[in-house]
């Protein structure tokens, strides 16, 4: 009853986009903490800020970061003075641990920026969402990327994360025999969502007609200038009481426009992963006039801007104000005139304008932004301003359009705004669009090759849950494991000699707990591995009734289950780590001409061969040699002088414990024992001084704990 994933019927995804393609670059991982290596990243963390730029070499476009050859010369001469290195060789086997804290906390230092890909609150890293600017609480880097960050930013480093179970967005999703979604912005990856899911896309019109304005993009050829136009603009919007709603990328950008609109002493309101409380309020109000709203990625944001003002929101802000006293009727018609006016003002004022201050990766997050006005048949505007020294067009396209701005003579200053730097903003965004549905594509390639095997393994797990008696599931392994042994030691159409019947004894006592001199009958004339066989099945059939006996056969049938589901769950965990250890060094084989896929194919169908042969051999081993031990008989908890180690099980103190316990206070306390006059002889009081008593003990007058009873609060 406890099975989460029930059978799959259907499945209607809100945000079909933003789950299916953005949220698809990285699998789903349930995990679980390991051992604690918490001192190792803090010791690594202080070698990484002592690099210098010739050490390592950063590639923002595959989001990579690696040593160069006097990096690892200075890593390796650093790690033998603190004596973190055997053999003093990075890339020795003895130093595979080393080396990867070396590499996680690299990325954490030179790849992930705070407040950008990450914020520090409470004593934790949180992971901001790229697409939604959201925080993501609860989930965390793994590989021990997220302790990396941990100890980057001083914080508490939490035990390390093993993968118990993981599948990708896109087999989890396909295993629905129906699947649908809505989204606004899905046009633009209608090829991939045909191609991964086998879902067609169909735009529906709007309900009235769209008549925002998108402008062209302002494009600058320095921060700076660019930060300095868009001031400007949202000037020129306060004056005429037009609401303006800035889109920024990350919150380090939202923030550096906020402190510039404080220095111009422009009142606005800001909205990121920081104020992610106020979410609602702040965006329901951005309608207003000569409203100022600083948001970051503005994907997935569920309460709509509209013009004036949104009258539910501010009815449930000054009811929650006045401690949830109802608004009269007077108050709310007053309420719905003054927004009635707002919105007129606004109307006038060329209705709400979407400034974005940068292009984003995705088309799509770009065109949620502008989405943002518009609404309804409403008015409004929208305009981006970029600058070469954004992210996207100093990565992706910022040579080719550089040269083509110093062509048309762009002085300091001056913006250029034309429709083919609009497409060739547009080519650098498919380039990443394309790159990403590459990653997301090759991840799905891989993960394909597990999910045939994670089928496998979970339709097992399913059928012994149903299972009300394994023992048939149980009674087969012990027989494949069996055969595998004795065609091991005794090969097909061999001679006596040549029969291996020592390493088979010894197999045969430690898995099935059977000794049995298989010498003397191997000595016999004519006699042949069946029979062999045979001789074993019965050992192992009497040793079977046996343990009924002692066990009792319910209890081992519920035994059987309980330890045959813990068996394979702890096998593929482990499983899992191997392959991926696996797939981390894989696309290597490519420099000896070989498919990486192919490769891991192989590779993952051998491993997952001697799982099933090891989940076997386990169970078959531990079934047969199980023993259940009858508890000793309790002896006198007080024998080491603590009383609190007493157990629970009975309620009452025995009486001739009493003594025992007023003789071990009368030698921890005894001035204060001396004080008391003992009333009740049975009363926990008369042993001990009141705020020395043990408050789990039990008393003798009421046989409750002493937290319940005398020691309960008032």
């Amino acid at each position: 009853d406890t099975l989460v994933q029930k059978p799959h019927n259907f499945a209607i995804i809100d945000e079909v986009d933003n789950i299916l393609i953005d949220e698809a670059r990285t699998p789903l991982i349930i995990s679980g903490p390991t051992q604690d290596t918490s001192d190792l990243y803090l010791k690594i963390n202080q070698i990484i800020p002592q690099l210098n730029n010739e050490e390592y070499e950063k590639d923002e476009k595959t989001r990579s970061v690696n040593l160069t050859d006097k990096g690892v010369e200075r890593i390796e001469k650093i790690l033998v003075e603190k004596t973190l290195l055997k053999n003093k060789n990075l890339f020795d086997s003895d130093n595979i641990v080393v080396l990867h804290h070396i590499n996680q906390a690299l990325r954490a230092h030179k790849l992930f920026e705070k407040d950008t890909d990450y914020i520090v609150r409470n004593d934790q890293i949180i992971i901001i969402d790229e697409f939604t600017g959201r925080m993501m609480e609860g989930r965390r880097f793994s590989d021990g990327l997220h302790q990396a960050l941990e100890a980057k930013e001083n914080v508490s480093i939490q035990n390390e994360n093993q993968t118990l179970a993981s599948t990708s967005f896109q087999n989890y999703f396909r295993l629905y025999p129906k699947l649908s979604g809505m989204t606004g912005t899905a046009m633009t990856e209608s090829a991939e969502l045909l191609d991964i899911y086998k879902l067609e896309v169909i735009e529906i019109p709007t309900n009235k007609e769209c008549i925002r304005i998108d402008n062209d993009d302002e494009i600058y050829r320095t921060n700076e200038e660019k930060y300095t136009a868009i001031v400007n603009e949202i000037e020129a919007c306060v004056k005429k009481k037009q609401p303006v709603l800035v889109g920024t990328v990350s919150i380090e950008k939202s923030e550096i426009l906020s402190k510039i609109l404080k220095n111009k002493k422009i009142e606005h309101k800001i909205l990121n992963a920081k104020y992610h409380e106020q979410e609602a309020y702040v965006i329901a109000q951005a309608g207003k006039p000569g409203a100022i709203t600083i948001a970051t990625n503005m994907a997935g944001r569920g309460t709509d801007i509209q013009l004036g003002g949104n009258l539910d929101m501010q009815i449930m802000k000054i009811e929650k104000e006045n401690n949830g006293k109802k608004l009269s009727e007077k108050k709310i018609n007053t309420l719905k005139n003054e927004i009635k006016n707002a919105k007129e003002q606004v109307i006038n004022s060329g209705g709400l304008f979407v400034l974005g201050t940068e292009r984003h990766e995705s088309r799509r997050i770009d065109n949620q932004l502008r989405g943002r006005c518009g609404r309804q048949g409403d008015i409004g505007n929208s305009k981006f301003y970029i600058s070469l020294q954004d992210d996207l067009m100093r990565i992706f396209g910022s040579e080719k359009i550089d040269g083509m701005l110093k062509n048309l003579g762009l002085q300091d200053g001056e913006a250029i705004a034309h429709k083919w730097i609009n497409k060739a903003i547009e080519k650098a965004q498919q380039k990443v669009e394309a790159r990403n549905y590459d990653i997301r594509k090759s991840l799905l390639k891989f993960d394909d090759v597990m999910n045939d095997q994670r089928k496998v393994i979970y339709n097992q797990r399913t059928k012994i849950m149903d299972s009300k008696n394994v023992n048939e599931f149980i009674q087969n392994m012990k027989n494949e494991t069996l055969n595998i042994m004795i065609d091991e030691c005794i090969p097909k159409d061999s001679y006596f000699e040549q029969w291996n019947l020592s390493k088979l004894e010894n197999d045969i006592g430690q898995i099935f707990g059977i000794k049995k001199d298989l010498k003397k009958i191997g000595k016999k004339e004519g006699i042949a591995n069946e029979e062999i066989k045979n001789i074993l099945l019965k050992e192992i059939k009497i040793n079977e009734e046996k343990q009924e006996k002692e066990i009792g056969i319910e209890s081992l049938r519920s035994l059987e289950k309980g330890l045959l589901l813990q068996i394979i769950d702890h096998s593929w965990k482990d499983h899992l780590l191997h392959l991926d250890y696996l797939k981390q060094g894989i696309s290597l084989r490519a420099y000896g001409q070989k498919d990486p896929l192919n490769e891991y194919k192989k590779e993952a169908f051998i491993l997952f061969e001697n799982m099933l042969l090891n989940i076997k051999r386990n169970i078959s081993k531990v079934l047969s040699n199980i023993k259940i031990e009858q508890p000793k008989e309790e002896e006198d908890v007080y024998k080491d002088q603590r009383l609190e180690n007493r157990s629970e099980s009975s309620p009452n103190i025995e009486r001739g414990n009493l003594d025992i316990k007023a003789g071990l206070a009368a030698k921890q306390f005894p001035e204060e024992i001396k004080k008391q006059k003992p009333k009740d002889k049975t009363c926990l009081l008369n042993y001990f001084p009141k705020n020395k008593i043990p408050r789990n003990t039990r008393c003798q007058s009421t046989g409750l704990k002493y937290k319940n009873c005398c020691g309960k609060p008032v």
